[in-house]
């Protein structure tokens, strides 16, 4: 199996529980048959029985085996025609059907809420976002909001005819994904809170399988997606929100580290004797470029709109994007300095990681053609490798919508990991 396939049957499958199948059971044999040929399809592509036979190395009656089961489950189609060869008949292709089939993602972060549903096609079935003050409504508060927005996406999701498989929470900070606890997340205040239990308790006999991880780790998964098609497997993403935090991805793997808490990248202590950070130090990477920093900077006066968690964050930073391009030096000055300081974050992460590409989301993508040219400069400066390592920047192409996203492909790797269960 190919590298992307590693990964994208588990992005997933680096965080999945299911335990090793048995060579003498057959039904794990299967179960484990067929997800290798679905993870295929979704990485790479429609294809002929024959293609999956020979790129799988299974026989091709077992091939014809399991498409049919596969294609009876919803979870496959045929396609157009395809020929294998130069000549012959052509062959009809298979491919990825599941629209009956979703996952859900919810995203909390410092000032919003954001859920998406996305059926194993990766279409988006329903998506919202709200605007809310977590810190101060309080975890109980915010787990409220999370459960109704989950009951709207599973109501949305039925609407169409389809159904929701399971939920994965994206959450700031340090989380415990065994237990389904956010241990500590500074800047939303959260310590110990049981999310998971939370929100099953919230929504009853109704709740789907309910999973957690940290919003930069899904967010990565999300944007590996997009980047492996261009055959990227090395990459850095960094969340650019009020917190800044990195998901890495190395040889196709999600780096989680010994106790999973890799990536804590926003609280490199980048700036000695400077701001104090929510985590309780000073000088920390987040309070130099992250959101807090980009406000504080462009619009000094806190009776600035920009600066009110109760609009909606994407609306506050068009408003600073208009200012931007109508020239207003202090939106501009803020950006530069914003530029530098994440350069020099940007280039010690190439230095220790070497990865192929570091992928800026959040409002660092909204102000992508500000920041790129400065960012990418700072960084080709800084690095000691020559070209930068084979490091290219890159802005994210799915925005604030990253870690959502992520959470609604781990919701649906139970799919891949036993396709059967679907039934």
């Amino acid at each position: 199996m190919s590298v992307k396939a590693d990964l994208r049957g588990g992005a997933a499958h680096g965080v999945a529980m299911a335990g090793p199948s048995k060579p003498s059971d057959r039904a794990s044999i299967r179960r484990t048959n067929l997800g290798l040929v679905l993870r295929l399809l979704r990485d790479s592509g429609p294809r002929s029985r024959a293609r999956i036979a020979s790129d799988t190395g299974l026989p091709r009656p077992t091939i014809t085996g399991l498409i049919s089961e596969l294609v009876e489950l919803g979870l496959v189609r045929e396609g157009a025609s395809e020929r294998d060869g130069s000549v012959g008949r052509p062959s009809q292709a298979v491919e990825i059907d599941g629209r009956t089939i979703c996952g859900i993602g919810l995203e909390i972060n410092v000032d919003y809420l954001a859920v998406v549903a996305l059926n194993l096609r990766g279409d988006v079935t329903f998506t919202r976002r709200i605007a809310v003050d977590v810190r101060s409504a309080g975890s109980e508060a915010v787990l409220d909001s999370a459960a109704t927005l989950i009951r709207e996406a599973a109501a949305a999701v039925q609407a169409v005819g389809a159904r929701v498989v399971g939920a994965a929470l994206a959450a700031p900070g340090n989380v415990d994904i065994t237990t389904g606890r956010v241990a500590f997340a500074s800047n939303i205040d959260w310590r110990d809170v049981a999310a998971v239990d939370g929100l099953r308790r919230r929504l009853g006999r109704e709740a789907p399988p309910l999973r957690l991880e940290n919003d930069a780790k899904l967010g990565a998964i999300a944007e590996y997606l997009v980047a492996s098609a261009s055959d990227i497997h090395d990459l850095i993403y960094i969340t650019g929100e009020t917190g800044v935090g990195g998901g890495i991805i190395s040889g196709g793997q999600l780096m989680r580290g010994a106790r999973g808490f890799a990536g804590e990248i926003g609280h490199m202590p980048l700036a000695p004797g400077g701001r104090p950070c929510a985590c309780g130090r000073v000088g920390c990477w987040e309070t130099m470029v992250g959101l807090g920093a980009l406000l504080r900077h462009a619009a000094p006066d806190h009776d600035d709109p920009v600066h009110d968690p109760s609009l909606d964050v994407e609306s506050r930073l068009a408003d600073l994007r208009r200012r931007a391009d109508d020239g207003d030096p202090r939106i501009l000055e803020a950006l530069a300095l914003i530029a530098d300081d994440l350069a020099l974050g940007v280039a010690l992460l190439v230095d220790v990681l070497n990865p192929r590409a570091v992928v800026l989301g959040g409002y660092f993508a909204v102000f992508a053609d500000y920041l790129l040219p400065s960012v990418r400069e700072g960084v080709a400066r800084r690095v000691m490798a020559p070209d930068c390592g084979g490091c290219e920047v890159l802005p994210s192409t799915l925005g604030f919508t990253a870690p959502a996203r992520g959470g609604a492909y781990l919701a649906l790797d139970s799919v891949y990991q036993d396709p059967s269960a679907t039934a």
